[in-house]
């Protein structure tokens, strides 16, 4: 019973982690070939992938504030990559401007949203709905 528990665990954790860009190798053919939109509070990188699903990464440099601060903006693009359903097949990587540093939630949802958009990654249903709220 607890080796099943413990394999379930594992798995949640292994899919979970597909979503994500966790390696040096990974963030730098985005970051050296990818496409490049940008706003006040976020810049964003993506490049097409081989893989059904779509991946993303944070980098949120010392420039943007104190651990605390970076971790809240961390946490915050986080969120709204959770709740907003990209287009499979591309890796994603989001760059925090110092001005993120003080923005409000709503503001960098509507800024990542809008970035997505504009690089036509939003899911179509979440696109048109998008569109309409800028």
């Amino acid at each position: 019973m607890i080796i099943n528990a413990l394999a379930i665990k594992l798995f949640k954790e292994a899919m979970k982690a597909e979503k994500y860009l966790t390696r040096k190798g990974q963030y730098a053919p985005v970051l050296k070939q990818g496409g490049y939109w940008a706003n006040r509070l976020v810049v964003m990188k993506a490049l097409a992938n081989e893989l059904k699903l779509s991946r993303y990464g944070l980098v949120v440099s010392k420039r943007v504030g104190k651990a605390v601060v970076r971790n809240r903006v961390k946490r915050q693009l986080r969120e709204v990559l959770r709740q907003t359903p990209l287009k499979s097949g591309w890796d994603i990587v989001f760059i925090a401007r110092p001005a993120a540093a003080t923005a409000k939630y709503a503001d960098i949802d509507k800024m990542v949203r809008g970035l997505l958009s504009q690089a036509q990654l939003l899911a179509k249903d979440n696109e048109e709905a998008c569109l309409r709220l800028s």
